[in-house]
C-alpha cells in the first residue's frame, strides 16, 4: 500500500555558485543547457520538449551510463520526466511540477521543484526544494542526486 500525500516528504539542497543570478537563471530557461547540467552523475539527458514559459511543458529522457545500483523508474536504464512550468521570477526563482513516467505507484504524482536564487558576496546561493517527493525515491539517493545536479550546474557556470 502506498503512502498518502501527507506522508510524502520535502527534500532540499543548496550550493554557492560563483556566478551572478542572471547567468544561472538563463540556464533554467535553456533546454540545451539542461542537457548538460541537470542530469545527476552517472546519467545523460536528452530534452525532447521544452517550452520555458508559465504553463509550458517539458519532457526529458535521462539514461544511466554504465553500471548502476538502482533500476530506472521508466525502464531498466532510463527515467523519463515530464513537467510543466508553474512560475518564473526573473533572476530569483523557477518553479515547476515534474512527474516520472512509470508504472510503479511508488513513483507516482507530481513533485513541486523550486529553484531559488539569492545574491551572495561570492556569487549566488542556489537552493532547490522538492515537495511531495514520491516514496519510491529514497532520501539518501535523492540527496546525492540533488547535490550532484547542483555540482554540475556550478561547473557549467564557473
Amino acid at each position: 500500500m502506498g503512502k498518502s500525500d501527507a506522508e510524502r516528504r520535502i527534500d532540499s539542497a543548496a550550493r554557492l555558485i560563483a556566478a551572478p543570478a542572471e547567468t544561472i537563471y538563463r540556464a533554467f530557461v535553456d533546454g540545451s543547457a539542461w542537457e548538460r547540467w541537470l542530469p545527476p552523475a552517472g546519467m545523460i539527458g536528452r530534452v525532447e520538449i521544452f517550452e520555458p514559459r508559465v504553463g509550458g511543458r517539458y519532457r526529458m529522457v535521462l539514461t544511466y551510463r554504465g553500471d548502476h545500483e538502482n533500476r530506472g523508474k521508466t525502464a531498466e536504464n532510463m527515467d523519463i520526466v515530464e513537467g510543466r512550468f508553474i512560475e518564473f521570477a526573473h533572476d530569483e526563482k523557477a518553479v515547476h511540477a515534474v512527474t516520472f513516467e512509470s508504472e510503479d505507484p511508488a513513483f507516482a504524482g507530481d513533485r513541486r521543484m523550486t529553484w531559488s536564487l539569492s545574491p551572495a558576496p561570492a556569487g549566488t546561493e542556489l537552493t532547490i526544494t522538492c515537495e511531495n517527493v514520491p516514496f519510491g525515491i529514497s532520501k539518501a539517493d535523492h540527496d546525492v542526486g540533488l547535490r550532484s545536479t547542483l555540482a554540475n550546474l556550478a561547473t557549467f557556470m564557473e
